[in-house]
């Protein structure tokens, strides 16, 4: 059995809202989310932390105890706190003035949240994670015009979070303006020019890149490409982790089959698949490393854990206790295969 103890495993807990709410199914609350985490275990090993979602009904940005509270939980479990999901859709980084002032407000809110977290030892890594909180179709009325604007609003983001010692990822989801294609996100992240800013890769909504959707001219499979031939599969996934790797500062295992998903009021992307799902067409230990290693094979060791997302999973599997036995079984081959001791 492997030695390594790095990268550190997570699980998610924003799965417990996005896609969830009074037109899905009812949000599955945080202390459920919790509890389910601590008990996982896999051949002795558990898991090291959560991601968290900073989202209502989970937590409320404004109340001055909730981080006090948030510590003392995640210590009587055993669990540290690592990246962080800045709640940005009140506004957004393509609109009005007063939307782009709010959705720079959320980061900072976020920011003050985990700098309380490092404050009282249980967050010792991670980043902010963000989008446009814009669609793409709104964004394709002017692309050009519409990705300076996004860029200005994250160079404003990256600058507060500076303040916070805090670095800013941005998630490649393909219903994002701006961010939906891979060569999209490399030209915005090239534009936002700030050095506390980077790309967060999750394996399913990445592996969509390949595809093409919400952006055709960027597609690198065939439209009718047999998602079983794993060498086309493999070459697909170079080119992009190829591209967006350098810029790779957080990183989200998954598994994907190939199709898109929404729920609830989450528009259509990636779908987040089980661990155990036979119809994923990922080899998620081996595809990961496309991501942990450089073109060399050698590990990059650029963030210091690893998270899993199962996003809009049903409640009746989030609600059962071997789908989470499931995920850190599949986080512990991905770090037996790409780890380091430490």
């Amino acid at each position: 059995m492997s030695q390594n103890n790095f990268p550190k495993l997570h699980n998610a807990t924003w799965p417990g809202i996005v896609g969830k709410g009074a037109d899905s199914e009812p949000v599955i609350p945080f202390d459920t989310l919790l509890a389910m985490t601590a008990a996982a275990e896999v051949d002795g090993v558990k898991f090291d932390g959560l991601d968290l979602g900073l989202l209502d009904p989970h937590f409320k940005l404004d109340d001055s105890d909730e981080t006090k509270v948030l510590a003392e939980k995640l210590q009587k479990n055993n669990l540290v706190a690592g990246s962080l999901v800045a709640p940005i859709w009140a506004g957004s980084a393509m609109g009005t003035a007063d939307q782009r002032a709010t959705f720079v407000d959320m980061v900072r809110k976020a920011c003050e949240f985990g700098k309380k977290l490092r404050d009282q030892g249980v967050r010792p890594y991670g980043v902010i994670r963000i989008d446009s909180a814009a669609g793409v179709e709104d964004w394709a009325k002017d692309p050009a015009g519409n990705t300076k604007i996004i860029a200005e609003t994250f160079r404003e983001a990256c600058d507060v979070a500076a303040g916070y010692g805090e670095k800013l990822a941005t998630e490649g989801e393909i219903c994002w303006g701006a961010m939906h294609s891979w060569k999209h996100m490399v030209e915005l992240l090239e534009m936002v020019d700030r050095p506390n800013i980077g790309f967060q890769a999750d394996m399913s909504h990445t592996f969509l890149y390949t595809m093409g959707y919400n952006a055709p001219e960027h597609r690198i499979l065939p439209k009718d490409a047999d998602l079983n031939d794993r060498e086309a599969v493999k070459a697909a996934l170079k080119i992009v982790t190829d591209a967006l790797r350098p810029w790779t500062i957080d990183f989200h295992v998954a598994q994907n089959d190939g199709s898109v998903f929404g729920q609830g009021s989450h528009d259509k992307t990636g779908r987040h698949c089980q661990a155990t799902d036979p119809n994923g067409v990922l080899d998620i230990a081996h595809d990961a490393g496309y991501w942990l290693r450089d073109e060399k094979g050698e590990l990059t060791k650029a963030f210091k854990h690893i998270c899993w997302d199962g996003c809009m999973f049903p409640n009746d599997v989030m609600n059962n206790q071997q789908t989470w036995n499931d995920i850190l079984a599949a986080l512990v081959k991905v770090r037996n295969a790409h780890g380091w001791k430490a």
